[in-house]
């Protein structure tokens, strides 16, 4: 199967842009999608970003986090740096660990309606304690539905050492 022909990265504004553009709040109009040319496979696409940063609601005091979103595409992907962008728009916006990874994930929903998702956020200590939220969906009247409530339910069944960040 040959690459990707001009005509299907003709959407994409963001990638090979030497003149990028860095928002500083919230912005999920800066993603992009590009169509997935294995949509009757099921395959997870895995984005780790280990540089997030936000800001407390409350105290204006950055956050920092390891941010993990693996989904399972179906017609749309995600583009890379346009992710990239997005998740920096959060530099400085104010909302609290478990809203952050809830609007991640409401927003790549909406942009590439997945089979399956899950986002979840490892953020440092502050004050002696560090959070870890993770959220997830399947796609409704699917096996991915069954699939995202037993991961929910699951999903930190053998939790880590917290003691290395």
């Amino acid at each position: 199967m040959a690459g990707r022909t001009e005509t299907e990265t003709k959407d994409l504004t963001l990638l090979g842009n030497q003149g990028t553009t860095y928002e500083m709040d919230y912005n999920p109009s800066v993603l992009e999608t590009f169509d997935n040319k294995h949509p009757e496979n099921d395959y997870f696409v895995k984005f780790n970003c280990p540089e997030f940063t936000s800001l407390c609601p409350i105290t204006g005091q950055p956050d920092f986090a390891t941010i993990t979103i693996s989904y399972v595409p179906n017609i749309k992907m995600v583009e890379s740096k346009s992710l990239k962008l997005y998740l920096f728009s959060f530099r400085n916006h104010g909302d609290f660990h478990e809203d952050c990874m809830n609007i991640i994930m409401k927003d790549l929903i909406a942009l590439m309606a997945p089979k399956y998702i899950e986002v979840w956020g490892k953020f440092t200590p502050r004050g002696g304690i560090s959070i870890d939220p993770y959220c997830n969906y399947g796609q409704a009247g699917t096996k991915w539905e069954e699939i995202a409530f037993n991961r929910l339910a699951n999903h930190d069944l053998y939790p880590e050492k917290v003691d290395n960040r």
